[in-house]
This record gives structure tokens, C-alpha cells and sequence, in this order.
């Protein structure tokens, strides 16, 4: 007898981090709000989810981050002030961002105790529901939107299912790792995980970037909040305990990855983000063209 799976409907954008390295800039400002062009990651994040057919949001918030939900909230002086001025552009650029009343929820996490954690107390929010979750330091550069990719994924599975890409050995102790069990290609089958391994130990070199579609079983294990790699609550561990009662996958995502929690990569992510804009390309040409 077939199963009909639950429609993937949530997400959950963990955005409670301090931003420290980018320390000056994010003292007074959410590291989420940091603008790539003309927009900010969280934008980023919540559009790609929501070209991914997610309706419902759940940011887990820390102290000094109500600007996140302030963008997503209806200006409307600022909305009379473009429509008086005739500036109908920049008025629909900023009626495109507005969100269905009632989709966004925020939970807040009031210590940093981890990923894991951080999901854990969106627990209320995901209930009994799949449901996907969306780091925004990791900036996505796909054709198919990369919630979209892993939505696909699950619907063929019917389980959890992570986007993954392979790194250099050297640098896997920076990572969740992907124990394989079989690797079809597109998606691999997963028999383990394993957190920040060090190099020596690592299963793969196939590690988990931040776009993940979880089964909500995944909160049963989070809730025991037990500490593992750096002394906090890692989702990985959780993970690891749905493999062998759930199917768990891991996809080779089609598109790029921009770290922007890394100085160099949100540099790097404006220079790419530009280039695919037709009113910017010719001038980030030219600038770039002169600094060679």
C-alpha cells in the first residue's frame, strides 16, 4: 500500500548567530541583513524557500535581530512616499518581498548552544510536518532553487534528504560527513554522519551544506540536548539517529554555494551575484577589468 507524504510546507531559518566575524559591521546589525547588491541574505533565503512552494516561516531569533523581521513587514510610509515620487520600480521591488499575513513565526533561542539547539526550539512550529531548513550565511546560485532540488528529492525518497558537495580532504573537519552507503549519482544513500571528523577519520569527503529537507522524528532526538563536536548540540548527531528507520539521502545539488559567514566568499558572492545582472554586469566588467 502506497504512502501519501506530507506536502513540504515549512521552514525554519535558524538567524540567532552573533555574526562575530564580521565584527565591526554586525555590532548594531543582524549578519542576516548584510546586503548582496540590492538584497539581504535573509531575502535570499526566504525567496528561494518560497519558489520552493514553502508557505509557512519560523525564524529562531537572538537578541538584536527584530530588523529581520522588520524587512518582512509592510512600510507603508515608505510605500506612499515611492508612489508620490512616481518611483514605481523600486515600489515593486518592495511589494515583491511582502509575505502572506501569518507566515512568519519567530521562536528565540537565549543561548547559543548549537545548531542543533536552534532547530530544537523551533519544535512547536514544524509539529508533525516535514519541513526544510535554510542556513543564510550559505548564498545559493542555482537554476532550480536549491530548497526546490532537495523538495524534488523528497518527494522521490519520501524521506530526509541533505545537499551535499564534495570538498577537499583537508578541509572536512570543518563539516558534517556523509558516511555512503551508496552512491547513485545525483543521490547518494546514507548509512552514517559524522560532525567535524578529523581528517584521518573522515567517511568522505561528500559534506552537508546548509540546505536540509528533515523528517519532524528528528526533534526527538534533539530534544535530549546532548553536546557533541565544540561542545554544543549538533543537528548532525540527530541525524545520524533517523539512518536505518528513515531513508536518508544526500544530493548533489546543481548550482554554486557562496559562503558569506567567510569574509572572502561574501566578497566573492557579490562580484558573481553582479555579474548575473544585466544592469550591473557591464560595470562590475569594467571595475573588475581595472583592478586586474
Amino acid at each position: 500500500m502506497s504512502v501519501t507524504l506530507k506536502p513540504l510546507k515549512k521552514a525554519v531559518l535558524p538567524v540567532a548567530g552573533l555574526g562575530t566575524r564580521f565584527l565591526p559591521a554586525t555590532k548594531a546589525l543582524a549578519k542576516e541583513m548584510l546586503p548582496v547588491v540590492d538584497r539581504p541574505l535573509i531575502q535570499y533565503a526566504v525567496d528561494e524557500a518560497r519558489a520552493a512552494g514553502i508557505e509557512q516561516f519560523c525564524f529562531v531569533t537572538g537578541r538584536g535581530k527584530t530588523a529581520i523581521v522588520e524587512h518582512f513587514d509592510v512600510a507603508y510610509e515608505l510605500e506612499r512616499t515611492l508612489e508620490a515620487r512616481e518611483k514605481t520600480a523600486e515600489l515593486n521591488a518592495l511589494r515583491a518581498q511582502a509575505m502572506v499575513p501569518g507566515s512568519i513565526v519567530t521562536v528565540r533561542q537565549q543561548v547559543p548552544m548549537g545548531l542543533g539547539h536552534a532547530i530544537w526550539c523551533a519544535r512547536s512550529f514544524v509539529g508533525e510536518d516535514p519541513f526544510a531548513i535554510l542556513l543564510p550565511d550559505d548564498l545559493m546560485m542555482c537554476e532550480t532553487p536549491c530548497t526546490g532540488q532537495l523538495a524534488e528529492a523528497y518527494r522521490e525518497t519520501g524521506g530526509n534528504v541533505v545537499a551535499i558537495e564534495e570538498v577537499p580532504m583537508e578541509r572536512v573537519n570543518r563539516y558534517g560527513v556523509l558516511d555512503v552507503a551508496e552512491d547513485k549519482g545525483k543521490l547518494v544513500s546514507v548509512k552514517g554522519l559524522v560532525e567535524k571528523p578529523p581528517v584521518e577519520q573522515a567517511p568522505s569527503n561528500l559534506t552537508i551544506i546548509g540546505r536540509y529537507v528533515l523528517m519532524p522524528e528528528v526533534m526527538q532526538h534533539l530534544a535530549k540536548l546532548e553536546k557533541g563536536a565544540g561542545g554544543e548540540v549538533q543537528l548532525t548527531d540527530s541525524m545520524a539517529k533517523l539512518i536505518g528507520s528513515q531513508p536518508f539521502h544526500g544530493l548533489r545539488y546543481e548550482g554554486r554555494r557562496y559562503d558569506c559567514g567567510d569574509k572572502a566568499g561574501f566578497l566573492e558572492a557579490q562580484v558573481a551575484f553582479a555579474l548575473k545582472r544585466p544592469d550591473l554586469a557591464p560595470a562590475m566588467k569594467a571595475i573588475l577589468k581595472a583592478y586586474a
